[in-house]
This record gives structure tokens, sequence and C-alpha cells, in this order.
């Protein structure tokens, strides 16, 4: 009868265990919509902007890469303060090399 219940015990344990361990992680499943959303809107404005394909925007694409010159650059920035209702000061574009680097800047200032 002891052996049983030990049995019946361990088992408990390793699903509790197990529930616990393969939780999912990470933000809400709410948040993961937000953030695919902004991507969404964000790789919108780069594909109407630089006039390139869907499958060339890319987080580690480089505008250079993307053949945008610096009226591009600036025609994008203005689209997606406009997107974004939000207010990108020339400063914080230098160093601004990747779409990712574009779309985190674009992205602290929601």
């Amino acid at each position: 009868m002891v052996a049983i219940r030990w049995a019946e015990l361990a088992y408990r344990t390793s699903l509790t265990t197990f529930r616990t361990v393969h939780q999912p992680r990470g933000r809400p499943k709410q948040w993961r919509n937000v953030v695919s959303d902004n991507w969404n809107r964000f790789s919108k404005c780069v594909v109407d902007v630089l006039s390139v394909e869907e499958a060339q925007v890319v987080a580690d694409a480089t505008f250079e890469s993307l053949d945008a010159d610096s009226l591009d650059l600036v025609e994008l920035v203005m689209a997606l303060e406009e997107e974004f209702d939000v207010n990108v000061e020339e400063e914080e574009l230098e160093g601004v090399t990747t779409l990712d680097g574009a779309y985190q800047l674009v992205v602290t200032k929601l």
C-alpha cells in the first residue's frame, strides 16, 4: 500500500514539474499580436517607400542592401512618423543601419 502511494506521489510530482517547466514563457499572446501588428505596419511602410519586395524586408537587412539613398531614408522616416504617430529626431537616426534598428527606434517611442 505504501509503495502505491509513493508511486502515485512520484507521478503527480512529475506532472507538476512537467507543467511548470513546459509552460509557455514570454509575453502573453496579446503582446505577441501587438508586436506582429507593429512589424507588419513597419514593413508595409518599407515596401511602399523603398519599393522593395516584401521578402526583402527582414530584420537584419541593411538600408544599403535595399539600395536606399538618403532621400529614400528621409521619406521612410516621414512615413513611419505618420504611420506610428511618433516624432523621430535626426540625432536618433545616427548609427541606425538595419531595418531592426529603425523598427526598435520607432517601437521605443510608442
